[in-house]
């Protein structure tokens, strides 16, 4: 066979074979390979029982995506003591009823919530190369509040409504307190920000660390830009709760994740780690997060997911 610049034609074939490949695979196959993570964080008080915490990140809920809408109601079988959902719930404006129809059986269940920027702002069509070249420069996010020009904007009041009917608490730049009911009934406190990625967190309206009369006090915010983990761990929070990043979404087998989409290192990208500030330490947990930017439906060797952490007494 002739040569095309140099590489024979058999090479070229073979490496457009396996690049087709590999996007069948990570489009048709692995995008929709929904896995639970389980975790254990040792951040209750001495003698407590443990507690069972579902996170759920990421939906980017599209109209007709029923084999996810399944994978969610089937959550509720884990039984959790409370719901965590840390954004990110749409990727469509169509997709309000289906979303709720998803996370319905899980809010007979305590939670609490955050939102991200895409529960306000529909997602653009974007060239993927230009995307992954802006986040491995570092640029994040948006510039401030306003979302660019010719941006959808989402139904998100309909998303809180049907939360806070729920009886979910709303963590947007407060806090909220759960007790939970039993014979071992324990207060849990929460303190929330704003996405982050599109500047709406306002740390100075929460900050001040965990509160004194709560067995557990925790943080939860969308993305995991540092400026929010410093703050969060200076303050002394034991656990911090994020999303956002999509496990990298696009991974290389062995190595793992090339992007973030925040500042935070790809180390951490998704799973339990830790975080350092303040001379504190605290516990990370970010969901690689169970969707996808409806423009860009694949993921390869980084499956969606949910997380069942158990949280126990430490020591």
């Amino acid at each position: 066979m002739r040569a095309r610049y140099g590489v024979p034609l058999k090479v070229t074939a073979g490496i457009t074979a396996v690049g087709a490949a590999g996007l069948i695979y990570a489009a048709g196959f692995e995008v929709r390979s929904f896995r639970l993570r389980r975790v254990t964080v040792p951040v209750l008080p001495r003698g407590a029982k443990p507690l069972r915490v579902l996170q759920v990140s990421d939906v980017h809920m599209v109209a007709g995506q029923r084999k996810k809408r399944a994978w969610l109601q089937s959550l509720a079988g884990l039984r959790p003591d409370f719901v965590v959902n840390t954004g990110d719930n749409l990727s469509d404006p169509e997709g309000v009823p289906e979303l709720l129809d998803a996370l319905g059986p899980l809010m007979e269940f305590p939670g609490v919530y955050v939102f991200g920027s895409n529960d306000y702002y529909g997602p653009k069509l974007r060239n993927p190369a230009r995307y992954l070249i802006e986040k491995a420069q570092g640029r994040h996010g948006l510039n401030g509040n306003a979302p660019a020009v010719g941006v959808v904007h989402n139904p998100w009041e309909k998303i809180r409504d049907a939360f806070d009917a729920a009886g979910w608490l709303n963590l947007t730049n407060t806090r909220g307190r759960l007790e939970l009911d039993g014979p071992d009934s324990l207060e849990l406190a929460f303190t929330g920000l704003d996405d982050p990625h599109i500047k709406r967190d306002r740390y100075e309206r929460v900050a001040g660390g965990p509160e004194s009369d709560a067995d557990v006090s925790l943080a939860v915010v969308h993305a995991p830009y540092l400026r929010s983990l410093d703050a969060f761990t200076a303050d002394g929070y034991p656990l911090i709760l994020a999303g956002h990043t999509h496990g990298g979404q696009l991974c290389v087998p062995f190595y793992g994740a090339l992007v973030t989409n925040c500042d935070l290192d790809t180390d951490r990208v998704k799973g339990l780690s830790t975080h350092r500030a303040g001379g504190h330490t605290s516990y990370l947990h970010v969901s690689a997060g169970c969707g996808t930017n409806r423009y860009t439906p694949v993921r390869f060797a980084c499956p969606p997911e949910a997380t069942l952490l158990t949280l126990t007494a430490r020591g």
